[in-house]
């Protein structure tokens, strides 16, 4: 399941990875905004998002190289 997530990821436009990268880190902040206030029943789902950004980023960056920027 985590390969075909990733092949996804991959298969995406650079506007579209930008996109969903910043989405994630609008939602990782709110969950770290949540984990401070309140109680949050996956705190591992931190870990997971900060990584998900991560690969983003790799993404991101191996585009720019090829210079894929459409």
């Amino acid at each position: 399941m985590a390969n075909s997530k990733k092949k996804n990821d991959n298969e995406l436009s650079y506007k579209e990875l930008v996109a969903k990268r910043d989405e994630l880190k609008k939602e990782y902040m709110d969950l770290r905004f949540k984990m401070v206030i309140s109680h949050v029943d996956n705190p591992m789902q931190k870990r997971t998002m900060r990584r998900e950004i991560a690969r983003l980023n790799t993404f991101i960056r191996q585009k720019e190289l090829a210079g894929n920027k459409e």
